[in-house]
């Protein structure tokens, strides 16, 4: 089968996926666990295969030992250079791209791979990774993983838009907008619904000024949004991990 995409930069460092890991966990743990075989592709891993250990090993400790994940990458070196990682059958490595290699996984984590791509191209790219009835968790992040965004995405269709950061760090959640996903990305302007969202945002975080620091200061904002109105998803405990989670705005 002819892997369909096409091979992208491949930057990658470890630990950078760290919180959409975390998330994966959370929300398709449930999945997995009820799944006869529980297997996990991570499209696109890029240069070197850390991110795909990482997720094997985060997976195996949080949800289930048996979690198997298949990297792949349309690139065959960096399939031959990613084999002396390779754990079979709970972790390997195969050349394939949105068609998933053949395979049929129960989630599907694809990051900082649709960035590279046109906007054009991202709904049918959706489909192909979603055909099998696979779970998409589709988007991107900054170089050490301290900024990421990321839609869940069924049948093709996105549900979800989560916002991620590490907190101790964050200054203003305006620094969003350069890492939206690419299907949100150029969608950024008065009159489209994730602008507003951004917006509204940034009035919270502003209306929450606290001299105790970020930690402090996003799950006010978070809050302050949802008594606004905003349908927020999740609780407490994922927006103290710096996460802001909202229907997809369409």
């Amino acid at each position: 089968m002819k892997p369909v995409g096409a091979i992208t930069r491949g930057t990658t460092n470890p630990n950078r996926l760290r919180r959409v890991d975390n998330f994966i966990a959370y929300r398709c743990g449930p999945l997995l666990i009820g799944a006869a075989q529980p297997l996990v592709v991570d499209l696109g891993y890029g240069a070197t295969p850390v991110t795909a250990v990482e997720l094997r090993g985060r997976l195996a400790v949080a949800v289930r030992a048996d979690v198997a994940v298949a990297g792949l990458e349309i690139d065959p070196v960096r399939v031959s250079d990613a084999l002396p990682f390779a754990d079979p059958p709970w972790l390997e490595f195969r050349r394939g791209g949105f068609e998933l290699a053949g395979l049929s996984p129960v989630v599907v984590r694809a990051f900082n791979v649709l960035r590279q791509y046109s906007e054009a191209e991202v709904a049918a790219a959706w489909r192909a990774m979603t055909a099998t009835g696979a779970l998409l968790v589709e988007g991107t992040c900054d170089e050490l993983g301290r900024i990421a965004t990321w839609a869940v995405v069924t049948k093709g269709v996105p549900e979800t838009l989560t916002l991620s950061a590490r907190l101790p760090s964050l200054e203003h959640p305006a620094v969003f907008a350069e890492r939206l996903p690419k299907a949100l990305i150029h969608h950024n302007v008065p009159g489209h619904p994730v602008h507003e969202l951004l917006r509204a945002l940034s009035r919270a975080w502003e209306t929450e000024a606290t001299p105790f620091g970020p930690r402090q200061r996003w799950p006010a904002t978070v809050r302050r949004l949802r008594d606004e109105g905003l349908p927020v998803l999740g609780g407490p405990a994922r927006w103290r991990l710096g996460e802001l989670t909202v229907p997809w705005p369409a």
